[in-house]
């Protein structure tokens, strides 16, 4: 019965992908829903926005946590309805949320079992747990910031290893920010793209924000070293 209890969550995380998948949800997580759909979404937004603005994060929230590839199309249109600002803050945010669903199934089904082991075997394992204890922040931050790093391979692996969750959900949310605001500017400039072409080549227009991807670039190979060599000078500080 414990091992079920243990168990449950991830049945029931996998239980919503199957869902996903056999309704063919997932189908319009593509840039041909917002060419098609795009001013109705527009409509309802300006007469709804705060409503809109909850139902796109819970949405986002969902998907996330579901494993559901293509969230990438949502964080677009967050853009194209809320602009870079508020479509990037508020999409971290529920992609956080997300992530922590996944950090919690992952841990009721072997995050907790590990750690007890790693803790009664005082071998390599709790030298590695006790090392990513002590850096959880600056470990997560430089694993959201490079973007080419799977997203849900960082969460899945967080569960295992059983992270303290606060540093790794508020460096979760800031490491998210960068890319999401970007992706989201893109967003917006295909709301000012589409009212002048109704029907536009989508891969064509891609090629026009070759800017912002460049950023997202940096982000995935420059920031992280950054970053590192960052915490090694305020450790190097911080010694006696």
């Amino acid at each position: 019965m414990d091992r079920f209890k243990r168990f449950l969550p991830l049945i029931v995380l996998a239980g919503v992908i199957t869902l996903i998948f056999a309704m063919g949800w997932n189908r319009y997580l593509s840039l041909d829903t917002l060419r098609d759909h795009g001013q109705t979404f527009r409509d309802f937004t300006a007469d709804n926005y705060l409503i809109s603005l909850l139902i796109l994060m819970a949405l986002f929230a969902v998907l996330t946590a579901s494993v559901v590839p293509g969230v990438f199309f949502l964080t677009i249109t967050a853009g194209f309805l809320f602009g870079p600002w508020v479509g990037g803050i508020s999409t971290s945010i529920a992609a956080t949320g997300g992530a922590l669903v996944v950090y919690a199934v992952a841990r009721s089904a072997l995050g907790g079992a590990l750690r007890r082991k790693a803790a009664r075997d005082m071998g390599l394992m709790k030298t590695i747990c006790d090392a990513i204890d002590r850096d959880t922040f600056w470990y997560v931050l430089a694993s959201r910031l490079a973007v080419v790093v799977p997203f849900h391979m960082i969460n899945v692996a967080a569960g295992i290893v059983a992270v303290r969750l606060a540093p790794y959900t508020v460096a979760t949310v800031i490491g998210l920010l960068p890319a999401h605001i970007i992706y989201c500017w893109i967003g917006a400039r295909l709301n000012e793209l589409l009212r002048t072409n109704p029907n536009p080549d989508f891969q064509a227009l891609f090629g026009q924000f070759w800017a912002p991807m460049a950023g997202v670039f940096v982000l995935a190979v420059v920031l992280p070293f950054a970053l590192k060599s960052l915490q090694k000078a305020l450790g190097r500080k911080a010694a006696p």
